[in-house]
């Protein structure tokens, strides 16, 4: 069966003056959904959530929103107030003359809940989000991640329909960020809150998303899981924006793709193309008699990146073109591979993409 739609948005366009930042955005989000919007900046990604919670209005277009009764209503022109979710935004913004206790009941003592209720939940809540015993703190003895939990958890207080992370762990520090991602991936799956959330991260999005909508010049290009956002892009723009990849020129004709000296069967009419390979997709191991799509290269740059190297190669076979490669340290090693190594490498003809 079908699952609901939690959130679906209609032919949202935004304008600001004669600059068009959201243009006919038309987007379904399932109940229990955790989904990405990645793009770089300027994207649109910020102010289509902003159009979510109604802290911006489109200009047109329509967003609908799942209710307690189950039915679909037009938010669209409803003041944020009045909409169902909790947000999270880059900058924490905790009040720092409350207690954790009191930042996290906020949205609780704004609705008149009971006194009793409010304290089982800021417990329950801090609790939840790896805290407890912090309630009596305030945000200023609190480290970024600390604060960023405490937000979350004000957040999910009044357990709303939609949570929004307005990107969350931009401010924090590398190893904090993948941490907290994590967390919050673990407790949006355990509360089971429909997630939106915001960031330019393409590892943060590939880590957590059920799904990712990668947007560009205020369009989206892409909607997929993230398996199919990286291994099946569909525009240049993602290939290139999603993971790393390489581009070469090349042309189809009489049944064959060719960029420098290789060809492989490829059907389509005659063109002008470009090949786009990730790195992973080109193997450099022992290479067995009779192989097919293999190639001399040699190393011209190993850059050291913990267990695996970006390894950049030059070969006759690519003309002037350059390819970048992964290869395990251990290979490297094994091998005695250094700069100025020859090397042979294998294409993997299915992995290819053709714009």
């Amino acid at each position: 069966m079908t699952q609901q739609l939690s959130l679906e948005l209609r032919h949202i366009r935004k304008d600001f003056g004669g600059f068009s930042a959201l243009q006919d955005i038309n987007l379904g989000i399932r109940q229990g959904e955790f989904v990405c919007f990645l793009g770089p900046s300027g994207c649109g990604k910020t102010t289509l959530l902003r159009v979510i919670a109604g802290l911006e209005v489109q200009t047109s277009g329509e967003v609908w929103q799942r209710g307690p009764d189950g039915a679909l209503r037009d938010i669209s022109r409803l003041p944020p107030a009045q909409r169902d979710y909790g947000i999270v935004f880059q900058s924490y913004a905790l009040f720092p003359n409350l207690s954790v206790a009191d930042n996290v009941a906020y949205g609780l003592v704004n609705r008149k809940t009971a006194r009793a209720e409010i304290q089982r939940r800021v417990i329950e809540l801090v609790k939840l989000v790896g805290l407890p015993g912090s309630e009596g703190k305030y945000p200023s003895q609190l480290s970024g991640g600390q604060q960023q939990r405490i937000a979350l958890a004000r957040a999910l207080a009044t357990s709303p329909g939609l949570l929004l992370l307005d990107e969350p762990l931009s401010a924090l520090d590398a190893l904090e960020r993948v941490r907290l991602r994590q967390e919050i991936r673990a407790l949006q799956q355990k509360v089971g809150v429909t997630t939106i959330m915001v960031t330019h991260d393409q590892e943060e999005a590939l880590s957590v998303a059920d799904r990712i909508v990668v947007m560009n010049h205020g369009v989206i290009e892409q909607v997929g899981t993230p398996l199919d956002i990286y291994r099946e892009p569909a525009s240049p723009f993602v290939a290139d924006f999603v993971g790393k990849v390489n581009a070469l020129p090349a042309r189809v004709a009489a049944g064959e793709l060719r960029f420098g000296s290789l060809c492989i069967p490829w059907e389509g009419a005659d063109r002008e193309a470009r090949v786009y390979l990730r790195p992973e997709d080109v193997l450099a191991r022992p290479i067995a008699d009779g192989d097919a799509h293999v190639f001399d290269a040699s190393i011209e740059k190993i850059e050291f990146l913990g267990s695996y190297c970006h390894v950049r190669v030059a070969s006759p076979a690519l003309d002037a073109n350059k390819l970048t490669v992964y290869l395990s340290l251990n290979f490297l090693s094994e091998q005695s591979l250094e700069v100025g190594s020859p090397l042979k490498l294998k294409l993997l003809p299915e992995r290819i993409k053709v714009f």
